[in-house]
């Protein structure tokens, strides 16, 4: 079977993504809170919540560390679907893997400067036969 956990930033952070990894710079908020876009999340809710970098850290770069995933296997590959919003032309939005017998993160997916103001998805697919973050 595939288990499958969904996170809307509504109530929290996700089970994914735990507090003390939600570096310096990200804010979750919602459409009307914020004096810049997107004034909505990708369905059009104004209400609803997202992750969004402050508007100090426009020079500057941070991170989202997911929590520990077990390695994957034939039945069990990961996949993560996130929707995505880029708005400043010199920004990069870049997903990393961390295999446990690794110390550094590798680039495995990342997007700047087009597609510019408006909501877009994209799933990254990941097999590793250790525990890894993302």
């Amino acid at each position: 079977g595939s288990s499958s956990d969904k996170c809307d930033f509504e109530t929290n952070l996700c089970k994914a993504l735990p507090e003390f990894n939600l570096h310096p710079g990200w804010i979750r908020r919602n459409g009307q809170s914020g004096m810049v876009p997107p004034y909505s999340d990708h369905n059009g809710n104004q209400s609803a919540y997202f992750l969004s970098l402050s508007s100090e850290m426009q020079s500057s770069s941070a991170a989202l560390r997911t929590n520990v995933f077990l390695p994957t296997d034939e039945e069990h590959i990961c996949q993560i679907r996130f929707h995505y919003w880029v708005s400043q032309m010199n920004g990069t939005l870049m997903v990393g893997l961390q295999k446990h017998s690794e110390h550094t993160v590798t680039n495995i997916w990342q997007v700047s400067g087009e597609l510019q103001n408006q909501w877009n998805v994209n799933t990254i697919t990941i097999n590793s036969t250790e525990k890894y973050e993302v």
